[in-house]
């Protein structure tokens, strides 16, 4: 088994070759810079930060199990196997329902409706998911069911969208006060709250716009109400069934003190090794947790 050794978040010779107007600044000045502007205006700290340099991490992995790859796998391979709520066919189908423009679904080698990853009976060195987390009713249970998959050394690779520049950008960021309770009520399908700010908060998803300041489609607040009773009646339509909504809004910052906390409070057993700053003009950020294995 191999070890991987994550980039640093903050890797000061990128930082410095990728923007020339501090080719000049020493190691300090290069860190007070990041902390003071390079976070605000989306200056990568890390190759990792990038999407396709985050994927090179997890390929280089042993063995890997992508959650929720759809028509779209994040990476592929000999090496790799994938769980989804539908087989390959059902991928397809579904595809062709919402139009979405896709290659062939790749074999789903486990399947669960319900999104049940207790059915992975086997370890991987790595597990990845894209734009996943986010829809998990209870996020405690989705990390503690995916802690028993890793391999003592593994990690769980996670590509998230930061509410901020997504069509998130309107809906409060999420707390632990609220995933505690999730988990509480041990919630396997999304309140109505999720489902209204889904439907009626939601505004664009250009993330260039979102990084201008554009966050609003003209008559956005104008249509809160209607869109609000047009969730209202698909809640009442689902009749207690699921409805595929974002449950949580995270930020980087905002995503590694929830995980910091849910690991201090023992509830679950990944602690944040990396949160990568989102990049200029993307709408996602990169994250690497570390499972925590007892010691004797």
């Amino acid at each position: 088994m191999t070890a991987i050794d994550p980039q640093a978040e903050l890797d000061l010779e990128y930082y410095r070759m990728s923007n020339g107007d501090l080719a000049q600044h020493s190691s300090d000045e290069l860190a007070e810079h990041f902390e003071v502007f390079g976070r605000k205006e989306g200056r990568p700290a890390s190759p990792a930060a990038l999407r396709e340099n985050f994927l090179e991490l997890v390929k280089q992995q042993p063995s890997v199990l992508e959650i929720g790859p759809f028509c779209n796998p994040c990476v592929r391979g000999p090496n790799v196997r994938y769980f989804d709520v539908l087989d390959e066919g059902g991928l397809n189908n579904r595809a062709r329902e919402i139009g979405y423009p896709h290659t062939q679904a790749p074999h789903i080698d486990f399947v669960s409706p319900e999104a049940d990853l207790g059915i992975v009976q086997q370890q991987f060195s790595a597990v990845v998911s894209s734009h996943c987390i986010e829809h998990q009713p209870d996020f405690i249970r989705h990390l503690m069911q995916v802690d028993r998959i890793p391999t003592d050394e593994g990690r769980y690779f996670i590509m998230i969208p930061d509410k901020r520049y997504c069509f998130d950008h309107f809906i409060a960021e999420s707390t632990v006060a609220g995933i505690v309770e999730a988990f509480s009520e041990k919630r396997r399908k999304h309140r109505l709250g999720s489902v209204i700010e889904h439907r009626a908060l939601t505004t664009h998803n250009d993330a260039g716009r979102h990084w201008r300041g554009d966050h609003a489609d003209p008559g956005f607040a104008a249509s809160i109400a209607a869109r609000t009773h047009m969730a209202l009646a698909e809640f009442e339509r689902a009749a207690g069934g699921y409805i595929d909504v974002h449950a949580w809004q995270f930020t980087p910052h905002s995503f590694r003190i929830n995980v910091s906390t849910l690991r201090e409070l023992d509830l679950i057993a990944f602690e944040a090794e990396r949160v990568y700053n989102t990049g200029v003009g993307r709408n996602e950020f990169t994250a690497i947790l570390k499972k925590v294995v007892p010691h004797d």
